[in-house]
């Protein structure tokens, strides 16, 4: 299992048994039967490594770090070089001495070469007891080895091999044979205070951060932009300092080298650093086994700098590992002991108060601060705390207010903004042993459980009638009389409401009817509109959502364009035939203009037109000079007035390369970009009315070189929703919200008890939670990375994708174990009857593949069966957001295609493929209401792949995209089917596709063959089509590519096509027939650079044309090209 603990009280003096009591061992100190250990900072390798939980741990000397094997995979290995052979006779293994016990089953090796191995000790099971510290020694015959290994074939308290420290000792005693350290220079005393803190660097190349600097394994490192440069580690607070350890990876590929550094420090009081060692030169010999340099240093410190100004080995300063040795200064220390609530046992109609008490553990008075109170991870509640002297303690009363019926995970943390200097920033928090369980309140209680329109995708000027379930989820009955409300816009209608049991629920017809207008609304029903009823919660009275009518996604956000609001900057527009691939910004920005802000003081302001209290920008800012991305702030400013910055990235948008291969690019700068904008989101501290002008403003302080604004979206968020009483917590199987700790074991735990019918349902409450490997069903067999088994029966809810968020650090390739080496470490495989809502899922994709086997990710990915539903879900930054369908070979047993899933309010962000693709036959399936933005490859796909168990059968049929928005996919369609029968593509906005058509019929990609009716009707489509492979293929708006099979029963019908690229539509050369196409209903306007209707050359087939207007083609409106076998007639 993985751990999760406050952080430990570290005090000057604090001797060595103690320190070695919970796993911290001062640097440069060892003890043993044997001598020093051996492993000490060594170079580690292992058969393989979970992400995030990599071989150096085990030679880093801190036993609370550790490295964990791939989850399933026996036997596994992790071995130490020791750099010279010498006589060895006892290893000590330890796990993080908080653990449960647990036995692993392992052997000891040793070997010369690294090669050819012999036993040490044969495999027996080895017990790791908390109560012995959990440190197992084995003794065995002495025995001359450079390499130690530890070979696990079980573990009784993981699927997966874990070990936290492998110490070496010799047989004689005597010390390190290949490492002299810093001849006549003492270790410095204490424990390093450096690992994990927050770390900057002035200056950064490539990937190489500064975060890999303080993360506990020399395999990563950070390197400088140049030679002159800094690197900070901020303590948090004073420590008292006694030395700086600078280590580069022991690796014989590294080279010598000399670096020249200075070594300052600052007071947690001060502003500027000061000199603790004067500039000298550092050598670094991997050859001598020395890549490890001691600077002894005295100082009470909060900050410390190493300052480079040379280095012989690289163009910058380096550091693989910064450590700061020392012990924390005195300070306060805030803790909260105790956490209890009045009522002991509230209902429903009492307001909570939750009693924080508050110590200060520290050894010098405390200042005025404050407790804030969370239940379920969201927050709950506020109140000061005055000055505190050491050791004394006070509690601290905090209103929660009244709350659902349900039970509630209680916590609190005290100096939540950090204002306090304190000796351990990481045990302001406590989370109450028991659970505040909020009874029902004895009582009527009406709530709106649904609404249902009549009919339920009305068209434009349509009546609209509703019917609205009302439940009395109280204990008493409830007479006839009260009224339900339903509101439409500017309409309100009512419904008498008939007598309701407790317990019981009824459909309420509303008298009346609305009338549909284009783009739909926010339908809001409640119940007792009047408050008739004496309830015992007046809160869950209403329940709103949208009606779609009319074309595209019912939107709940107000897009807002940079070139049509007031701006400084430089308005950038696209040439006429809109060429991408070549850093071509207006190209790929909305509209195809965006605006460029280059020097300080230049905005963009836009004056709003719906409410707001939440806001996303897409940008395009500079990459990092070596690649990886860079952030950036820009200033946003409301009516005039400051209001925060905004941290815009670069992190997962440029990609390099002059070829159009979908894994042909690289993050490694170089030549001509694509995929130049990502967006950055923000939760706003108000919210903001109509009317309300915001300005974003490049100020002084945002330094990127420049920044281009294509768009903003101004939304109303609504509050989180709280938990509802069936469901269980992620809370309650240990995750712990907005900490940057791996939250996947407690994620997985709760969904195999839902899956196991142990809970009802798995609530993720309002947080950040980190996610480094994907949810699904452990495989008892084993079968293989490509033979993974998907969750079935659960229903997973949030809070609100705003506020319900998984998130990874890791990319896919980088993560290891049990995930499918393409579908990443993030988000949820699926294999059948799984119900996900509102929630969001951000990978760390940052390209497609093939540039050093990186990967993107897929959100959602399986079989997904029948009656899974996904609803109000946020993807971004993933290589697909939803892959439907796994080949039939991978595990046929578990072979179920998606049948009747059901996507409703998506909102697909910033891919490297796909946004929603239905493979592997899926059937009778519907993506409705969602939006796409900056997809890599097609937004919406059907491909009626042949890697089906009966391709007679198993075809891709009857699914439809419906009511959808999609924008600017920088690769591929916007929508497309690949073969099948049945599918329909109706009533979508599509826009600003950058090469590609907005929706395309093709049989390339070897599908099965289409059949029966293709329904494309009800569209608009704008500024889509462009020029690709090359730039040598030309796609209309709408294209019909028969690549080597027939595309017959196609309809296209009520659509609009406004400003292609190319032609309008566009029937393609290939080896198949396109026979008795019917288009009617249609307009084609201004076809910049083609026809409005072009049949190519090598074209087959007939179109026939009702009631079809086109104009402003520059080429003509219909042009058959001569050799052409394709006839259109009609008008």
């Amino acid at each position: 299992m993985r751990w999760k603990q406050g952080g430990r009280l570290m005090v000057a003096g604090t001797v060595v048994a103690g320190l070695m009591s919970v796993g911290l061992l001062p640097v440069g100190l060892a003890a043993a039967a044997g001598g020093p250990n051996l492993a000490l900072g060594k170079a580690v390798s292992a058969s393989g490594s979970l992400g995030g939980y990599g071989a150096p741990g085990v030679t880093d000397g801190n036993q609370g770090s550790y490295w964990e094997g791939p989850s399933g995979a026996f036997p596994t290995w992790v071995q130490v070089d020791l750099g010279s052979s010498v006589a060895v006779d006892q290893v000590v293994l330890k796990l993080p001495a908080p653990w449960e016990t647990r036995t692993e089953t392992l052997t000891v090796q040793g070997s010369t070469d690294g090669n050819t191995f012999t036993t040490l000790s044969a495999s027996a099971g080895r017990v790791f007891n908390p109560a012995q510290s959990n440190a197992v020694t084995i003794g065995f015959t002495a025995a001359t080895v450079r390499y130690v290994r530890v070979s696990v074939t079980a573990n009784t308290g993981w699927q997966a091999a874990q070990i936290s420290e492998l110490e070496v000792y010799s047989a004689d005693g005597s010390g390190d044979p290949g490492d002299p350290g810093d001849p006549g220079t003492p270790p410095p005393v204490g424990v390093n205070l450096a690992k994990g803190k927050p770390i900057e660097a002035s200056s950064t190349t490539q990937s190489f951060v500064a975060a890999n600097a303080n993360d506990d394994s020399v395999t990563s490192y950070w390197e400088a932009g140049g030679q002159q440069s800094t690197l900070t580690v901020k303590l948090g607070s004073n420590a008292d300092v006694t030395g700086v350890v600078l280590k580069l990876n022991p690796d014989p590929a590294w080279g010598n080298r000399t670096q020249s550094f200075e070594v300052l420090g600052r007071e947690q009081s001060a502003s500027g650093f000061t000199t603790l060692k004067a500039r000298a030169d550092y050598a670094f010999s991997p050859g001598g086994n020395q890549n490890t340099v001691t600077v002894p240093v005295t100082g009470r410190l909060a900050d410390v700098q190493l300052k480079f100004s040379g280095n012989t080995g690289a163009g910058g300063g380096q550091a693989a590992e910064f450590q700061v040795i020392g012990a924390a200064a005195p300070n306060p220390d805030l803790t909260v002991t105790d956490l209890a609530w009045s009522p002991a046992a509230p209902s429903e109609s009492d307001a909570v108060t939750v009693n924080a008490t508050v110590r200060n553990a520290g050894s010098v008075a405390s200042p005025a601060t404050t407790v804030n109170v969370s239940l379920e991870g969201a927050a709950a509640g506020s109140a000061p705390v005055g000055a505190l002297a050491a050791g004394a303690s006070v509690t601290v009363p905090v209103a929660v207010g009244k709350r659902p019926m349900g039970s509630y995970t209680v916590s609190a943390v005290v100096d939540p903004a950090g204002t306090v200097p304190e000796q351990n920033d990481t045990n302001n928090s406590r989370t109450a042993a028991a659970k505040l369980v909020v009874g029902q309140a004895p009582g009527p209680d009406l709530e709106t459980l649904s609404l249902t329109t009549n009919p339920a995708n009305p068209a434009v000027g349509a009546p609209v009638s509703f019917t609205v379930a009302v439940r009395n989820r109280g204990t008493a009955a409830v007479s006839a009389g009260s009224i339900t409300r339903l509101v439409a816009g500017s309409t309100t209608l009512n419904g008498p409401t008939p007598a309701i049991a407790a317990g019981a629920t009824v459909n309420v017809p509303i008298n009346g009817t609305w009338t549909a207008v284009s783009g739909g609304a926010t339908l809001t029903a409640t119940a007792d509109a009047t408050g008739l009823v004496a309830e015992t919660n007046e809160n869950n009275n209403s329940h709103s959502r949208a009606v779609v009518v009319g074309r595209g996604a019912a939107l709940p956000y107000t897009e807002y364009e940079a070139e049509a609001g007031s701006y400084t900057g430089t308005l950038l527009q696209s040439d006429a035939k809109r060429t991408f691939g070549h850093t071509n910004f207006a190209t790929e920005s909305s509209g195809r203009e965006s605006v460029r802000l280059s020097s300080a003081g230049q905005y963009v302001q836009f004056t709003s037109t719906n409410q707001a209290n939440s806001i996303v920008v897409r940008n395009s800012v500079p990459d990092a000079a070596n690649g990886g991305g860079a952030d950036a702030t820009i200033s946003l400013y409301v009516n005039g007035s400051f209001a925060q910055k905004l941290t815009l990235s670069s992190k997962h948008s440029w990609l390099y390369g002059s070829t159009d291969s979908p894994e042909g690019l690289t993050n490694t700068p170089g030549g001509d970009a694509r995929r130049l904008f990502d967006e950055s989101h923000a939760l706003l501290a108000q919210s903001y009315p109509p009317g309300t002008t915001f300005r974003l403003q490049r100020d002084a302080g945002d330094t990127a070189s420049y920044y281009v604004i294509d768009l903003i979206d101004l939304e109303q968020v609504a509050p989180a929703a709280s938990k509802p009483a069936e469901c269980t917590s992620i809370t309650d199987y240990g995750a712990i919200p907005n900490d940057g700790i791996d939250d996947t074991l407690a994620l997985q735990k709760a969904v195999t008890a839902d899956q196991n019918g142990q809970i009802a349902c798995v609530w993720i409450p309002q947080g950040q939670w980190r996610q480094e490997q994907k949810i699904l069903t452990d495989d008892p067999l084993n079968r293989g990375q490509f033979n993974q088994v998907g969750i079935s029966n659960v229903s997973i809810r949030g809070a609100g994708m705003w506020h319900s968020q998984l998130y990874t650090l890791t990319q896919p390739q980088d993560a290891g174990g049990i995930n499918h080496p393409h579908e990443g470490n993030f988000g949820f495989e699926i294999d059948d009857n799984t119900q996900i809502s509102d929630i969001a899922i951000f990978g760390s994709g940052r390209i497609r593949g093939g540039d050093g086997n990186a990967e993107g990710g897929v959100g959602l990915n399986g079989r997904f069966g029948k009656n899974t539903k996904i609803t109000n879900v946020w993807i971004e930054h993933a290589n697909v957001g939803v892959w439907v369908g796994r080949d039939y070979d991978n595990i046929p047993a578990l072979w179920g295609p998606g049948d009747g899933i059901e996507f409703n309010g998506m909102r697909i962000r910033d891919t490297y493929a796909d946004g929603i693709n239905f493979a592997n036959g899926t059937r009778n399936s519907t993506v409705f209401n969602s939006s796409f933005r900056t997809t890599g490859d097609d937004a919406l796909a059907v491909w009626s792949s042949k890697y089906v168990k009966d391709q007679s059968v198993d075809i891709g049929h009857d699914n439809h995209f419906r009511n959808n928005t999609i924008q600017l996919p920088w690769r591929a369609n916007g929508i497309a089917l690949y073969g099948g029968y049945g599918n329909t593509i109706e009533n979508n906005l599509i826009y600003d596709t950058m090469n590609y058509p907005g929706i395309m019929l093709a049989t390339d990609h070897d599908p099965l063959p289409f059949s029966g009716q293709t329904l494309i009707a009800g569209n608009g489509l704008f500024r889509t089509g462009g020029a690709f492979w090359n730039e040598d293929q030309e796609f209309g708006a709408i294209t019909l590519f028969p690549s080597n099979l027939p595309i017959p029963g196609v309809v296209i019908r009520d659509t609009d096509i406004h400003d292609s690229t190319y032609d309008g539509i566009q029937f393609k050369t290939g080896g198949g027939v396109m026979p008795d196409v019917k288009i009617t209903n249609v307009t084609i306007d201004k076809s910049n650079n083609g026809s409005g209707i072009l049949a190519m050359g090598g074209a087959r087939g007939n179109a026939i044309l009702s009631n079809v207007t086109i104009t402003g083609s520059a080429q003509g409106n219909i042009l058959i090209e001569p050799g052409s076998q394709f006839l259109i007639n009609g008008g």
